[in-house]
């Protein structure tokens, strides 16, 4: 286990309460880039992040989470914050591999609350507070993720889903590969997927395409 908060009460305080229930806690961090070092030297099963934390006191704990489980697929993350930021939660709960979970400080009343949540994560779960649950489904309401793509990149998008390479759509589609590339780029940009590899990225892209179908 390694916990990241900047809060050195709360990050002390976790500590201790996993000690208590036999939990080995391998590191305990207060900012980003400590949390993706801790997490490539030990390799923990499971992490515990805050969402805002150092050096951006923004969403820096939510991208680290996303980062690290890119080179570390089978990490588990529980996410803990005041706040629900939407803008990597989406990419962090959706990539189909469970074994994460996103909670609301004040709303974690026990510790028993906390160990059923590590227990369903490290047995491959999801968890989520009801909270974040509503206001991801408020935010997919608002706006869809395909209305500023224009005709020739939806039709990139398509066959991006059927799995075609750049070569294979620059060859469809009689353009250039540079051309290929250009749409692929602006059609990450504008569905607002975040720089995480461009594998994953254009695995989401094609599930925003077979969503909205």
């Amino acid at each position: 286990m390694v916990v990241a908060d900047d809060s050195v009460l709360l990050r002390e305080g976790l500590v201790r309460l996993l000690t208590e229930v036999d939990t080995e806690v391998l590191a305990a961090v207060d900012d980003a880039p400590s949390f993706l070092r801790a997490v490539s030297e030990h390799r923990p099963d499971v992490a515990i992040v805050d969402v805002r934390m150092p050096p951006g006191m923004t969403d820096d704990g939510l991208r680290a989470a996303v980062e690290a489980r890119a080179s570390q697929p089978d990490l588990g993350i529980l996410m803990l914050s005041a706040y629900v930021e939407l803008s990597y939660a989406d990419v962090l709960l959706s990539d189909g591999r469970g074994r994460v979970g996103y909670l609301l400080k004040d709303r974690v009343t026990s510790l028993d609350t906390l160990v059923d949540a590590l227990r369903t994560i490290s047995a491959g779960g999801t968890v989520l507070d009801p909270e974040v649950v509503a206001q991801l489904l408020v935010a997919r309401r608002r706006t869809d993720p395909l209305g500023t793509l224009s005709p020739r990149e939806r039709d990139v998008l398509a066959l991006m889903a059927e799995g075609r390479s750049n070569a294979a759509i620059a060859e469809r589609l009689v353009v250039t590969g540079g051309a290929v590339e250009k749409h692929v780029s602006n059609i990450f940009a504008k569905i607002n997927l975040p720089d995480v590899g461009s594998d994953n990225r254009r695995v989401l892209a094609v599930l925003a395409w077979l969503r909205a179908r």
